[in-house]
């Protein structure tokens, strides 16, 4: 059930400086072999360990040209709130560091069917649409591009696209300029075949969903991704393992996966923590799943076979588990 990655190792071959919080690393394979292929939207898992034996991992969009698998690059932007993986990239990594990445997965594409694509970016958000433009360049469907950020210095990239092919397709708005981006008015003059994007902080990504449902715009043409755990709330329930039988009480402020880890009633793979890797995808025997995941579909996530142990909750005060 759960998803496999291929996992490799690489080294850091250029670390760039985007913006005072954001770096972007180039990362490439020792041997000189060539990247495996990816498309615009692909995220990769980056796994990290300290010299004190701490280990991080967290996914990272692709925001270099598909079309060039000679290496691999990545924005990471430092979080106030880091686990600890954003604080290793910036104070640790360092040209010729090594690291382990998985595999590329897609859970962003560009929808083929769409007429017009129309990619909403927040921050560090801007990051798998840098690869999604080169695919758009190349292709013959219109785009643009919406960009928004707190103020000039935190655009990463504003020259690349500023000043690049894809210049005439792109708007930037900066809050300290007062230059705001209209959500609804944009929504609003969307055609029937335009297709809506939105990567960045959660209040834009739900901004975005609230503006196109009221716009009329069908779920199936608004497509979303946050890399960013969302926060543990809601009650307190219990998770039966009915392998073993044991009974775990999953407390506020604790995912599925902390208490199985604390009591240690069993092992569970998680690449990612932040529910885009399906790696701890576990099948649900009795009970209902509040989902927080971005792997599961809506049709899956209905059908309640199945919960992301490292973000999803219970929704009823028993769930029993195939663990």
């Amino acid at each position: 059930m759960a998803n496999t990655y291929e996992m490799f190792s690489v080294r850091v071959t250029d670390v760039e400086h985007a913006t005072p919080l954001i770096k972007r690393f180039t990362l490439a394979r020792e041997d000189g072999a060539a990247m495996p292929a990816f498309t615009g939207g692909s995220h990769v898992i980056v796994q990290m360990q300290g010299a004190d034996g701490s280990q991080f991992s967290n996914a990272y969009s692709l925001m270099s040209d598909p079309r060039d698998t000679r290496s691999y690059q990545i924005g990471v932007r430092l979080e106030e709130q880091s686990k600890g993986g954003s604080a290793f990239m910036h104070q640790q990594v360092e040209v010729g560091t090594r690291l382990t990445i998985s595999s590329p997965n897609n859970l962003f594409a560009l929808d083929p069917s769409a007429g017009r694509h129309v990619l909403i970016a927040g921050g560090i958000g801007i990051t798998p649409f840098l690869a999604q433009l080169h695919e758009l360049e190349a292709g013959s469907a219109d785009y643009e591009l919406h960009y928004a950020f707190r103020a000039p210095e935190h655009g990463a990239f504003q020259d690349q696209l500023a000043n690049g092919p894809h210049a005439a397709n792109t708007r930037f708005y900066i809050d300290s300029l007062d230059r705001k981006l209209d959500l609804a008015a944009l929504c609003a003059g969307l055609d029937e075949q335009a297709h809506l994007y939105v990567c960045g902080p959660k209040p834009l990504i739900d901004a975005v969903i609230a503006c196109a449902a009221k716009a009329g715009i069908a779920e199936q043409r608004v497509h979303w991704e946050q890399f960013a755990a969302t926060p543990v709330t809601g009650s307190a329930f219990t998770v039966v393992l009915a392998q073993s039988g044991v009974e775990l009480q999953v407390e506020e402020g604790m995912t599925i996966l902390q208490a199985i880890e604390k009591s240690k009633a069993a092992k569970v793979e998680c690449l990612c923590r932040e529910g885009v890797c399906g790696t701890c995808e576990t099948a649900i025997l009795e009970g209902e799943a509040e989902h927080y995941d971005q792997y599961l579909s809506d049709e899956e996530k209905a059908a309640q076979q199945s919960i992301m142990l490292c973000v999803s909750r219970a929704r009823t005060a028993r769930l029993v588990l195939d663990l």
